[in-house]
């Protein structure tokens, strides 16, 4: 004990049923926190390891939102558990992918720090997700690049669904129909021009005219006769 208070240590008796008992000077208050350290981490370790979701069902989500979310997702990576991000395009939305990665983008510049990509945005269907997986890398981190705008391969006409009539060409991107006018009730179209009768060639001196055939007309039919008139019939009374 005298050595313990030169040191301005604690003695701390560690094995009370030996003979004699077990005593190591040590700074107590320093040893029980790092025993609540070990406690805790392996605590996160038996409750770690799970898949947990976070949906977004739309692409306008607001900022205050966002932040939400993403805390959540922070408490998710200090437990162990991995974090799965589902962003969900409705409608028209579809035509803008731009908005989804913006919003990976910033998720994984909150995070980058206590989290790795295990599974990088990718659409599925109407769906974009991103997969997190912790990971503790402090001012080792980098951030994530940004985004590269992506680039649509061409659709044919048959890719979306139109036919080409016959006497037409094809009908996809890039190739127009002419413009007609509104049809409907009390709305006509403008009459088509009737096909150019093909122009004569004339005949080379000498060759043979084709003979052709005066029309006949035909011959005036006979006059049928007059039906004969009925006998008249008469009747007496008794």
């Amino acid at each position: 004990m005298r050595r313990a208070r030169e040191a301005g240590l604690d003695l701390v008796e560690v094995a009370p049923t030996a003979r004699p008992p077990v005593c190591k000077i040590m700074d107590y208050g320093k040893w029980r926190y790092q025993q609540q350290k070990k406690a805790d981490k392996s605590k996160a370790a038996v409750r770690g390891g799970q898949l947990k979701e976070i949906k977004f069902k739309t692409v306008k989500i607001g900022e205050h939102d966002l932040n939400i979310k993403i805390k959540h997702a922070r408490e998710f990576l200090a437990e162990g558990n991995k974090v799965q991000f589902t962003l969900q395009f409705r409608g028209r939305e579809m035509a803008h992918q731009e908005l989804g990665r913006d919003i990976m983008y910033k998720i994984k510049t909150e995070l980058y720090q206590v989290s790795k990509v295990e599974r990088d945005a990718k659409m599925e269907g109407k769906r974009m997700i991103l997969v997190l997986q912790p990971d503790n890398k402090g001012d080792r981190a980098v951030p994530p690049p940004p985004p590269t705008p992506g680039v649509r391969p061409a659709m044919s006409g048959s890719s979306l669904g139109l036919q080409s009539r016959p006497g037409m060409g094809p009908v996809g991107p890039g190739i127009s129909r002419p413009a007609t006018g509104p049809v409907g009730p009390g709305v006509q179209r403008p009459p088509t021009a009737a096909p150019a009768a093909p122009a004569a060639v004339p005949a080379a001196a000498g060759a043979p005219r084709p003979v052709t055939a005066a029309p006949t007309t035909p011959a005036p039919a006979a006059p049928r006769p007059a039906p004969a008139p009925a006998p008249a019939t008469t009747s007496t009374r008794s």
